[in-house]
């Protein structure tokens, strides 16, 4: 089987069981049990605006690029005098 050469480094990159042990390990003793939920409320909430934020953002090029009615794209000559 043939890899290309960074679809390898992708897998060698990425860690194993053991090594997301000692990652959630190492977590536990930086930020102690209590500071967790606390650090995931944040991340989740940072998560929320951001995918809002993109939803809006498509909203409004969605918006932007449907045609508009000709009424609101020909200006009427105003014939008073």
């Amino acid at each position: 089987m043939i890899f290309s050469h960074s679809l390898l480094a992708i897998f060698l990159a990425m860690p194993g069981g053991t090594e997301w042990i000692f990652i959630l390990l190492a977590v536990v003793l930086l930020f102690g049990g209590k500071k967790i939920p606390e650090l995931m409320k944040g991340i989740g909430k940072g998560v929320r605006d951001f995918n809002d934020a993109k939803t809006s953002v498509k909203n409004d090029i969605e918006e932007g690029m449907k045609p508009k009615p000709m009424s609101e794209t020909i200006n009427p000559v105003n014939n008073t005098i």
